[in-house]
């Protein structure tokens, strides 16, 4: 099959985006019909689809990754855009887990019979029509369109430029996909083709577009959320922290600093700062390890003095706030745990902090203190992930502190309504 565009016969972008969300949003109604089975049986058959056109999606991707070289994109930003059979694997694996979990349209948050009789539920319901605007990362298509689906959701994607051959490769399939279970292919529509002023568009399109979520980097959500029209959800950036306390295992603090700062450097969840108790046994050994990994030292005087045989970078203000992405962390020795905390509170994004201890006292302080979405007590940062947190995938990190905070899966792409069953009662 060849790379599909979903047109629309006008020159004016707003209308187009407009009569766009208005399909999704008559899509959405057949999907308000289908039961749980029905939903499943999509997310199988997307998954099939994927596996069955892997030459497809690879060539796609790899025309996006040969442009991006060319354009010069950093190797963080061509990690993110990058898929693979491993990664085509992934995004299978995750649609079969959505299909494993429950229908979450219809659960009851709350029920009673009021004492004149009336029977009230308040139950969760689909948002509607969900817009979201995202950077170089093809794997968020199939995310998105997979939760957007078992949450009774229609979706508009905007992916961005990047990724463009793979976003419309994608796309194509997961809408051939539900043809093939009798679900309208509106329900998952790219705007790609209207390009920034289609992403402008959805962001004024109030009434037709019921929530925006953006997912990139800090330029990206500061301008969704500053100038959309539309309910925003704002995924944030990931300014990362773990402090080492003094009473660290050694052996645990470098597993853990390695797998949250190797594993993959390009995400939200790696930790960008390493906050250390100036008398850790830990915090020599944790930044020998990280060195030789390739992991570059942005330290400030004191662990430069500690690690000078490691060629530290002296840390600028602008490090105790930098979101790396790549293989840098910032490293600051901290005389306790007061002085851990204060940093955390200047320079968090809200994201994730982790604290390595073996001091219960100091973990329940850590946790009732930090206020982020996410807080990791003696394990990595790589867990702030929908996926490895039995989500099934994520729409994003949320920031906020709204219904939806942390990584957004099922539940939070649905809201609530009531129900009220009567007998003919009247309000006196």
């Amino acid at each position: 099959m060849s790379l599909e565009a979903v047109n629309i016969d006008s020159t004016d972008t707003v209308t187009a985006i407009n009569s766009l969300a208005d399909r999704a949003r008559k899509a959405s109604r057949v999907l308000a019909r289908a039961n749980r089975d029905w939903k499943d049986r999509a997310l199988r058959q997307i998954g099939k689809t994927l596996d069955q056109n892997r030459p497809m999606i690879l060539a796609a991707n790899a025309k996006d990754l040969e442009e991006g070289r060319e354009r010069g994109t950093s190797k963080a930003m061509l990690d993110r855009l990058k898929l693979d059979d491993a990664r085509i694997d992934g995004l299978i694996s995750a649609l079969e887990e959505l299909a494993g979990l429950p229908d979450p349209v219809g659960r009851v948050m709350r029920g009673e019979t009021l004492p004149n009789g009336l029977r009230m539920r308040q139950i969760h319901v689909p948002m509607g029509v969900i817009g979201t605007i995202y950077e170089a990362r093809p794997n968020v298509t199939v995310d998105i369109a997979g939760l957007s689906l078992k949450s009774g959701n229609a979706v508009l994607l905007r992916g961005g430029s990047a990724a463009l051959n793979s976003n419309m490769a994608l796309v194509g399939l997961i809408r051939d996909a539900l043809e093939k279970v009798s679900l309208p292919r509106d329900l998952v529509i790219s705007v790609d083709e209207y390009g920034r002023p289609g992403a402008d568009a959805m962001m004024g399109a109030r009434g037709k577009i019921d929530v925006l979520i953006p997912r990139g980097g800090r330029e990206l959500i500061q301008r969704v959320v500053t100038t959309a029209k539309v309910p925003v959800i704002e995924t944030g950036e990931g300014n990362v922290h773990i402090y080492i306390d003094q009473s660290a295992d050694t052996e645990m603090a470098i597993d853990i600093l390695l797998n949250a700062k190797t594993q993959r450097p390009s995400v939200c969840n790696t930790v960008e700062t390493l906050l250390i108790h100036h008398n850790a046994a830990a915090a020599l050994p944790v930044l020998k390890e990280l060195r030789q990994a390739g992991v570059n030292l942005h330290t400030d005087a004191a662990a430069a003095e500690l690690a000078a045989e490691l060629s530290p970078v002296i840390a600028g203000e602008g490090d105790w706030a930098n979101e790396y992405l790549d293989l840098d962390i910032a490293v600051k020795l901290v005389s306790d745990m007061d002085e851990a905390l204060e940093h955390i509170r200047q320079y968090s994004t809200g994201h994730t902090e982790a604290i390595i201890t073996s001091d219960l006292k100091n973990s329940e302080r850590f946790i009732a203190e930090i206020d982020s979405a996410a807080v990791i007590v003696n394990a990595s940062t790589r867990f702030t992930d929908g996926g490895q947190l039995g989500l099934g995938a994520e729409v994003g990190i949320s920031t906020q502190k709204i219904h939806a905070r942390g990584p957004m899966g099922l539940s939070e792409l649905t809201t609530t309504k009531w129900v009220v069953q009567g007998d003919g009662h009247i309000r006196k």
